[in-house]
């Protein structure tokens, strides 16, 4: 019997506090935060050392009562989401980690609605609650607020080392150090009468029996088994959600008994949408040791010294050590399509990886040596390949331009970066050909300072920081003529070219058009596609500030040959002269890429996002209401004003906002701000 449960809330909640408490709880470990080699369970990665934060998904396996408990710890800030993503997808139900001295923020509550969308039974957990600022009522009342109806608990704090159980109306004391169990006093039956109710009548709602709710209101003690029986139904419905209270050495058993008895078993999760690889359906028995083999790499990083690791979770069949699997992905330009042998198969604690001998259908396990697989892949059996639907993953919106330091930087950056693709799949890569720049698209500033970490600690390749380039247009201001005189002699075969052109501009995306106006063979025929190559060239090159020129109509009226020294060349270098000359005589315009944008907030941050647009040079183009409480704000705005409004944006609404964009046209750019980027050109 197994149990996957994702561990989910905002940084600092205490989410691996409560992974190692309950480590701790069942023997796995001598003590809290502490496992054999002497490390914490969350020193797995060095850059969550360094850093003092979780930034991976992590898997820390407990046993209660005979049942195997996979607690899937994710990271609490919204730059790593993608972590918490796959965290839903490799669990069957979600513990909400809540702080009673700090509340619930906006990231919670998406994170809520995130889960809700996916109908993942969820159970509320209010930590800390012997911290001198703890409040667990008002925290109790926000998360109702926030969550919504069927957020109910079960039991109750005293002072922060007792529990008051709300259904067997009894008292659990820890202040012994262990626990106790006796009937409540007089002071502490009221609160139990005061909130009892409430709870029976939550979990009578969400019944099967419809005759028990007439019952109950006609004063009738219904059965407390009754209530337990329908309580984990509802639970594992996802309709009715408990909450608990913990601390040090409190109410973990409590925990431990909600999560094996409520939350629903592998058997119970629907599977994804499985398919061969020519997108034929396939129907696959749920959770069947004995199925075809179906798994998926959730998560994966590499070791130094180990090689790639691979958190996978198998929906179908049983995963065994040195087995010869398929490795099947969705991303058509990459190695995803082959045989591959796997290493061993292992559990973890902090940085030890315990052998296992198989990993059955429902269950979550570590393969070593997946050289090609990557996040997001599906592994099935050789002799029958499948694919799993992936999982949607957030778009990465905050662009990085970085260089290397070093040359030997440089040598080792490409196959570097190349990994932390495939560990990461929110991390996009672009290599900019335009701007000659290296971008890594991020989740934000604290992704992208994660894999720069990563970079130089775990791959020995230093890189730094450079400004960001937004690839600007050129085009002409107005109609201009301009001569192109290419005449040398320097013995033997000179060169001669002169043509004249004239240039005018066109409407926005208009491209280019060339003309021929030549007449009586001033220039040759054979010589006229060569004026036209070299005029294309100069426009790549630019005539102001070196980018690339746009939306012009070019036209050749007249020129000049020589009937030895004339070439193909030649008039090449003409055209290029040409177009240079009759750009000195006009006012040439700098064009910036403008980004329709589409920003998700919640209604009490409109204003402040409107007026924030406004500020970039943006327009609003409307608003619209999604759902209960949210707005879809429209705009368009300059790319040069939003590189970092990722970051901004966060700031703002939060943490709760988001927002794409996506290229819809080229405008001109102000005259005080095209000055200083041609004052930077030159």
């Amino acid at each position: 019997m197994v149990r996957n449960v994702v561990l989910v809330g905002h940084s600092g909640a205490g989410k691996t506090t409560l992974v190692e408490a309950l480590l701790a709880a069942t023997g796995t470990i001598q003590r809290a935060g502490r496992v054999e080699d002497g490390t914490t369970v969350s020193d797995f990665d060095e850059v969550e050392v360094r850093q003092q934060r979780s930034v991976n998904l992590s898997l820390a396996p407990v046993v209660h009562n005979g049942i195997k408990i996979n607690l899937l710890d994710t990271p609490g800030y919204a730059d790593f989401v993608g972590d918490l993503r796959a965290g839903l997808r490799a669990a069957d139900a979600a513990l909400f980690v809540v702080s009673a001295a700090e509340g619930i923020d906006g990231l919670t509550r998406m994170l809520w609605d995130e889960c809700a969308s996916v109908g993942m039974p969820r159970a509320v957990v209010i930590t800390k609650i012997d911290h001198q600022r703890a409040n667990f009522d008002e925290v109790l009342a926000s998360c109702q607020d926030a969550f919504g109806d069927g957020v109910a608990p079960l039991y109750l704090p005293v002072d922060g080392n007792g529990l008051l159980g709300l259904l067997s109306q009894r008292f659990f004391d820890y202040s012994g150090g262990s626990r106790t169990e006796r009937e409540p006093d007089a002071d502490q039956l009221e609160l139990v009468e005061q909130y009892r109710g409430e709870l029976i009548e939550g979990i009578i709602q969400e019944s099967e029996d419809e005759s028990l709710m007439d019952r109950y209101l006609s004063g009738e003690e219904i059965d407390t088994k009754v209530l337990i029986d329908d309580l984990e139904k509802a639970v594992a419905r996802a309709t009715f959600y408990p909450v608990l209270a913990t601390a040090p050495g409190v109410g973990l058993l409590e925990l431990l008994e909600v999560v094996t008895q409520g939350f629903p078993c592998p058997p119970e999760h629907r599977l994804p949408e499985i398919t061969t690889l020519d997108g034929k359906a396939v129907r696959v028995p749920v959770c069947d040791p004995d199925g075809p083999l179906v798994a998926e790499v959730v998560k994966t990083t590499s070791d130094p010294y180990v090689g790639r690791i691979s958190l996978v979770r198998v929906f179908s069949g049983t995963l065994r050590p040195d087995m010869t699997v398929h490795v099947s992905g969705h991303v058509p330009d990459r190695e995803h399509d082959l045989d591959e042998r796997i290493g061993a198969l292992t559990s973890p604690l902090g940085k030890t990886q315990r052998p296992v001998p198989k990993c059955v259908a429902g269950d979550v396990c570590v393969v070593a040596k997946l050289a090609h697989a990557e996040t997001g892949d599906t592994l099935s059996d050789k002799d029958r390949p499948l694919l799993m639907t992936p999982w949607e993953m957030p778009e990465p919106l905050l662009p990085v331009a970085i260089r290397a330091k070093s040359k030997a930087d440089e040598d080792k950056m490409s196959q570097a970066l190349s990994r932390l693709v495939a560990e990461d799949p929110t991390l996009r890569l672009e290599n900019n050909a335009e701007t000659r720049q290296l971008v890594l698209w991020c989740m934000g500033e604290a992704h992208a300072d994660v894999l720069l970490d990563r970079l130089a600690k775990r791959h020995g390749v230093e890189v730094e920081k450079i400004e960001l380039r937004v690839p600007l247009r050129e085009t002409f201001g107005g109609r201009a003529q301009g001569m192109g005189r290419n005449v040398k002699q320097t013995g033997g075969h000179g060169q001669y070219a002169v043509c004249h052109v004239e240039v005018e501009p066109l409407p926005s995306g208009g491209g280019f058009e060339f003309v021929d106006k030549i007449v009586g063979g001033v220039v040759p025929r054979q010589f006229i596609p060569s004026v036209e190559k070299g005029v294309r060239a100069q426009m790549d090159r630019g005539v102001v500030a070196g980018y690339p020129m746009v939306d012009i109509r070019v036209t050749l009226y007249d020129g000049k040959a020589h009937s030895v020294d004339s070439s193909d060349m030649a008039f090449q270098i003409a055209g290029q002269l040409a177009l240079r000359e009759a750009a000195a005589k006009v006012p040439a315009l700098l064009l910036e890429p403008v980004d329709e944008v589409s920003v998700l907030v919640a209604d009490e941050y409109v204003g402040a996002v409107m007026s924030d647009l406004s500020s970039r040079r943006g327009r609003v183009l409307g608003t619209e209401a999604v759902g209960t409480g949210r707005t879809l704000v429209r705009a368009e705005v300059p790319e040069l004003e939003i590189t970092r409004y990722a970051i901004d944006l966060r700031s703002m609404s939060h943490g709760t906002g988001s927002f794409h964009r996506g290229f819809l046209r080229y405008e001109p750019l102000p005259s005080h701000l095209a000055d200083k980027v041609a004052s930077a050109a030159e």
